[in-house]
């Protein structure tokens, strides 16, 4: 069988199950909420906005008004977005006088991150 792409699909055409494997993965496969949070979790990611700011994180600590600059955003349009990422605990924020500065909220998240960009790049 092939696909549109032109690449070849490979499809298994035998009629046995492996029932230990499908007992070991059954066995370690998280509840269906976890899943289901781990799937909200990769939405998150899916808007290029939220993923230029979660870039521009990485890299350096920022307050919204620099955000705006570098994406050429209004600070409205930035400030929802980090509030997205932040109630998705996604971003940290720390208050110094009138100025808010965000961060990635931990080494997690910038894994996740390094490593989609990785396999992105490769």
């Amino acid at each position: 069988m092939s696909t549109p792409q032109g690449f070849e699909l490979d499809v298994c055409d035998c009629d046995s199950i492996h029932e230990e494997v499908v007992a070991e993965v059954r066995e370690k496969m998280p509840d269906d909420d976890v899943l289901m949070d781990l799937a909200d979790a990769f939405k998150l990611f899916s808007d290029s906005t939220r993923v230029k700011i979660l870039y521009a994180l990485k890299t350096h600590e920022m307050c919204v008004c620099d955000i705006s600059v570098l994406l050429g955003m209004t600070k409205s349009s930035v400030s929802h977005q980090l509030r997205i990422l932040k109630q998705s605990n996604l971003v940290r924020n720390r208050k110094v006088g009138r100025v808010v500065y965000y961060a990635l909220a931990d080494e997690h998240v910038e894994t996740i991150f390094s490593a989609c960009m990785e396999h992105i790049l490769e």
